[in-house]
């Protein structure tokens, strides 16, 4: 058992010692040199216990294969910001979304608005890539904060998605332990309601205080006319994404369409805009628009010099912006693939489930299980799969519906994942949002209250159905 905790711990030094020595900048090369040591460590302890390199391979490709299409869709995400700040559609929602939202309640509010728009579509990526950037600018532009904007938009977005019936990580949930998918859904509400609800309590407690004066907002408003084309049809992007997924249509896809959206909209309603960003001469010829729309899909926008009150909010997007995120997720895929491949994963989850001796320990194992395997293999889709194939005999055994056991796992596995810096929810969020994991961490505070609340009422004994006769 020993030689297994190695590994982890050397990791837990190595994270410690990255963060001690370089801050805030630990995610940026430090953290992803940590990873790459303690796999190679794994590696030996797989050697160790006789596997050959070529199963530890398979295990560490596997991982990663399950993460191409997140990175994917990150690096789109990326190009989706560039294109469509430089259309106008990110300063129209900043725009328009500073006259409507009161400061007095905007966190409270972005999380409903996030929760809404995610309960509808099944994705909290979407709603953190489209709506969650145009509520970071409209913080931005109040001079709220940022790190609790981020929580709040995080909180929101992982409401709706845990409880929309289009979303992956819910369909996986019931499945992985068979369940019907809607009675599950049902059955969250006993945990997903209140947490959400106190959250929400908290997010209008914490208030406004330092927000801009009308003045400041008026001036910005003002900076951001005079830049951009704005009007209502600069949102058309956003309008046709939201079409996309309600229809449907697979999130990569829908993220492509709408970033050429974004990048013709560009190139029809703000073409100064678009050759201000250009290095390319002959005014008078195509080559500026082409460059600057392109610099703008790579590299994302640069507010004009002397326009510092724009920079802070615009200047961001590209696809470069996501490249630091990628190799984060691709070094901490190869450790969580390693580590399952060589077992030692497995052994973690069976020796927390030793300690179980009545049903708030089950409960209380599952959601640790569920945070494990997040911060181990760094994917939600393993903490909930591996979680769950691990944890029903013991649901089974004790006549617990598995209702339960798919509520948990949601409760830890789902919400969990975008606490952690190098889990591929956490590296997308922090991305996205302009914001470090373990700064928005303390404010997502759904994410925080749901794991709580669920271990409580397992104490407590509240909402664990017992087995049905024939459990579907």
């Amino acid at each position: 058992m020993l030689l297994s905790l190695a590994p982890i711990i050397l990791l837990v030094a190595l994270l410690s010692a990255s963060v001690a020595l370089f801050g805030s900048d630990a995610s940026y090369g430090p953290n992803q040199v940590a990873l790459i040591i303690a796999s190679a460590a794994t590696m030996l302890v797989g050697w160790r216990r006789g596997m050959s390199w070529q199963a530890i391979q398979d295990g560490m490709v596997s991982a990663i294969t399950v993460s191409i299409m997140p990175m994917m869709i990150l690096l789109s995400v990326g190009a989706l910001i560039g294109s469509w700040i430089i259309s106008g559609t990110v300063p129209a929602m900043i725009y328009y979304g500073v006259a409507l939202l009161d400061p007095g309640v905007f966190y409270a509010a972005s999380a409903v608005i996030c929760a809404l728009a995610s309960l509808s579509l099944g994705s909290s990526w979407t709603v953190a890539g489209t709506l969650g950037i145009g509520l970071m600018g409209i913080a931005n532009t109040y001079s709220l904060s940022p790190a609790v904007t981020a929580g709040a938009v995080i909180s929101g977005a992982y409401f709706g998605d845990k409880l929309s019936p289009l979303s992956d990580t819910t369909n996986l949930a019931a499945a992985a332990v068979g369940v019907d998918l809607f009675e599950h859904i049902k059955n969250m509400l006993w945990t997903t309601l209140p947490a959400f609800i106190a959250a929400l309590l908290v997010f209008t407690l914490i208030g406004s205080e330092g927000a801009s004066t009308p003045e400041n907002i008026a001036s910005i408003r003002a900076a951001l006319d005079a830049q951009f084309a704005i009007s209502p049809f600069v949102l058309s992007p956003l309008v046709l994404m939201l079409g996309l997924i309600y229809w449907r249509v697979p999130a990569y896809p829908a993220i492509l369409i709408c970033t050429l959206a974004g990048t013709l909209l560009a190139a029809g309603l703000q073409g100064d805009v678009v050759r201000e960003l250009a290095t390319a001469t002959h005014p008078d010829s195509p080559a500026p628009l082409i460059q600057g729309l392109w610099m703008a899909l790579f590299s994302g926008y640069q507010s004009p010099e002397g326009m510092s009150e724009l920079s802070k909010l615009l200047d961001k997007g590209g696809l470069a912006s996501m490249l630091n995120t990628i190799f984060l997720i691709l070094t901490a895929m190869t450790f969580g693939g390693m580590l399952d491949s060589t077992g030692i994963l497995r052994q973690l989850l069976d020796v927390v489930l030793r300690g179980v001796k009545r049903t708030g320990d089950l409960i209380l194992a599952t959601v640790g299980g569920g945070f494990l395997t997040n911060v181990l293999a760094a994917d939600q889709f393993l903490a909930i799969t591996l979680p769950g194939r691990l944890f029903t005999p013991a649901y089974d055994d004790r006549g617990l519906n598995r209702l339960s056991l798919s509520r948990t796992l949601e409760d830890s596995a789902t919400l969990t994942s975008a606490l952690i810096p190098w889990n591929t929810c956490g590296a997308f969020m922090a991305a996205t949002l302009g914001v470090a994991t373990f700064e928005y961490a303390p404010y997502a505070l759904f994410n925080l209250i749901c794991p709580v609340l669920a271990v409580i009422f397992g104490y407590l004994m509240i909402a664990q159905p017992r087995a049905r006769a024939v459990d579907p």
